[in-house]
């Protein structure tokens, strides 16, 4: 099929950030691009062919969505799985397939998934109702401490919970949840796996991710992981070990413990572009978000190595702000070399909320995470 400059219509559920830096893609492409997104002022409205709001979870939305393209993809996992598979039942090429989804975005099923597939990940227990969680704690079935997950629609930080104590089940969701296995671990790992339609199958580099203290969010990705080669070997393959597990087609992000034993245990997955694959845009052959596009349309994937060593510092909102966003000293951070800020477009900052990321990229790594340093200390993410 011709996907260039043609009558081709391809589909992205979902118009945040992820599906704005997809549709770059399909700009330089030429590809026919349809988003469908909730909010009128989805980041990713200003550059499809095609903009329509509408519920992501709604099973008519979504599949008539779908009848108006040639090929669905997703940006967001939390989409309605029963539209995507009546779309695919009817013929429409779904990537990744609702079979692969229904897997993932359910972190309890997605849990003993990898244990029923032998594959390492943290001990945990599943629970229908946060009261369950409890009696088990009370009769002490589990003890603290413990992770907390909430099994659906967790994002940037919510829905994971370090409990350590009877009082930080305040505050928490009622529905369904996990209690997982408190890790020690020396950091926490990524690989980006990219797989086409035929089967062709490429990972990207190890990278290490550095969390926000308070947030649980990420602040720095460092590309490549500060680790022996074969430390990241061995991530490598279990990457693979999990990506041939779930079959997808696209993009899955594997994020991992690397223990104190120097084992490596998977904790979740993403079946699509992923925050730990951003700082391939500048520091990479072949972005993430390239190779997503390649993957789906089945065409042959891009190198994933990189050119020069990236770090990836994210922006979110200050604590103590809310309302229309101001970037504070951008201009001082652009005038550093080897610096790209990239702003998602959402008008509204709150604290916390992601708004944009930036990269740094270098040919010395030490020398990179000394201006990511001074990034995240120059630029403020604040409102007026």
């Amino acid at each position: 099929m011709n996907y260039f400059s043609s009558d081709f219509k391809l589909g992205i559920l979902g118009g945040g950030q992820l599906g704005k830096m997809l549709l770059s893609e399909t700009r330089k492409f030429d590809i026919q691009t349809y988003v469908l997104d909730p909010s009128p002022e989805a980041p990713g409205r200003i550059a499809c062919n095609y903009f329509e709001q509408g519920d992501l979870m709604d099973f008519e939305t979504v599949y008539q969505f779908g009848k108006k393209v040639n090929l669905l993809t997703i940006e967001i996992e939390n989409v309605n799985l029963d539209a995507l598979q009546k779309l695919e039942d009817e013929g429409l090429p779904v990537y990744p397939s609702p079979s692969t989804l229904k897997m993932i975005q359910n972190k309890g099923e997605q849990k003993d998934f990898y244990v029923h597939q032998g594959i390492p990940t943290a001990s945990h227990e599943r629970f229908t109702h946060i009261e369950a969680l409890k009696s088990a704690l009370k009769n002490e079935v589990l003890e603290f401490p413990l992770i907390w997950k909430s099994a659906r629609f967790g994002y940037d930080g919510n829905g994971v919970k370090v409990l350590r104590s009877m009082d930080d089940f305040i505050g928490l969701p009622q529905g369904e949840c996990i209690a997982e296995e408190m890790i020690p671990f020396k950091m926490e790992l990524a690989v980006i796996v990219a797989r086409n339609v035929s089967g062709e199958i490429k990972t990207y580099p190890v990278v290490e991710m550095e969390f926000h203290p308070e947030a649980n969010q990420v602040e720095y990705v460092i590309c490549p992981a500060r680790i022996p080669e074969n430390i990241a070997q061995k991530a490598r393959e279990t990457a693979l070990q999990v990506s041939q597990a779930f079959n997808h087609v696209g993009l899955l992000a594997v994020e991992m413990f690397l223990t104190n034993e120097d084992d490596i245990l998977i904790n979740e997955v993403a079946p699509r572009p992923h925050n730990s694959g951003h700082y391939s845009i500048e520091a990479g052959y072949t972005s993430q978000f390239e190779n997503h596009i390649r993957a789906i349309l089945n065409l042959p994937l891009g190198n994933t190595e990189s050119k020069v060593a990236g770090i990836m510092v994210n922006l979110v909102g200050e604590e103590g702000f809310s309302g229309p966003v101001v970037y504070e000293n951008i201009e001082n951070i652009l005038a550093i070399d080897g610096v790209t800020p990239h702003i998602y477009g959402k008008k509204e900052t709150r604290p916390f909320r992601k708004m944009g990321h930036v990269t740094i990229v270098n040919e010395d790594l030490s020398k990179a995470r000394k201006i990511a340093e001074e990034v995240k200390n120059t630029i403020r993410v604040v409102s007026r």
